[in-house]
């Protein structure tokens, strides 16, 4: 195969930027079919540097009620993964930031591996966070195909993973390690303890290469100001689903949400 490759977007946005670095978690074809493309457009202007699309699973393991139901939701509304490639179609013409798909692995296999990362390059998909996809099946069956088409594979770590197993995870990442801040699942802890920041002080003295962004607890700009002192980044999803499924003004509720995360114009 002939492949135009090009550097990754992930990997300009920690260059350009390293530190308190957003990436936003939506799920695609929610709250309605049509919003996937409109939210990503909002997001970018409004600021987001990193935008992680869901796409809807009927059992997402790793999250919680909030996520779960706008999965139910996105996949009662008729959304699949040929649909959100045809929304995505173009998008690369109004959206610069870097675009993550998060799911499962189960659908990617089933649309067929090399498949889905030919979509993914074509539509301009930037890396891909499979909380599923153990280690070892990566490296034999996916790795190969997902670096042919410049996609970074992001692995997520939480305060059990052993130090052995995050530099494993180190070497053979690309783009950011995911640090999940507890064991639960998403959306179910407000703020940070002082367990987790033991917890980020240990892996911040392992001397990672990769970048890190911290998830699951980030709702607000406090929580994502702290998670900042100790990774390049925070990742915002329960708290962003919560705000497009009470929203009236997707445009304005979304710039507002972003710029009060990020202190923009306060």
């Amino acid at each position: 195969m002939t492949i135009t490759m090009q550097t990754n977007r992930i990997d300009q946005a920690f260059s350009d930027n390293s530190r308190e670095l957003l990436n936003v978690y939506f799920t695609a074809g929610y709250p309605n079919i049509d919003d996937t493309a409109s939210i990503l457009e909002y997001l970018s202007s409004a600021g987001a540097d990193i935008i992680e699309i869901g796409m809807p699973f009927s059992d997402p393991v790793a999250d919680g009620p909030t996520i779960q139901e706008s999965n139910m939701q996105a996949l009662d509304n008729g959304m699949t993964i040929s649909l959100l490639f045809k929304q995505l179609e173009g998008i690369r013409n109004k959206v610069d930031v870097p675009i993550v798909l998060m799911g499962y692995v189960n659908p990617v296999v089933q649309y067929g591996i090399e498949a889905f990362c030919e979509k993914c390059q074509e539509v301009g998909v930037d890396g891909l966070i499979l909380p599923d996809l153990p280690m070892h099946d990566y490296l034999k069956n996916f790795k190969q195909i997902f670096d042919s088409y410049g996609l970074y594979n992001i692995f997520l770590i939480t305060p059990q993973t052993s130090e052995a197993r995050i530099k494993e995870i180190d070497d053979n990442s690309a783009g950011f390690i995911y640090m999940v801040s507890s064991a639960s699942i998403t959306g179910a802890k407000k703020g940070i303890s002082e367990d987790q920041e033991r917890y980020f002080n240990r892996v911040n003295a392992l001397g990672l290469r990769n970048p890190r962004m911290i998830g699951f607890g980030i709702s607000n700009r406090a929580t994502f100001l702290k998670a900042c002192e100790y990774a390049n980044g925070a990742i915002i999803g329960s708290a962003f689903i919560n705000l497009l499924k009470d929203s009236n003004d997707l445009k304005g509720d979304i710039t507002r949400f972003i710029q009060d995360i990020k202190g923009i114009n306060n």
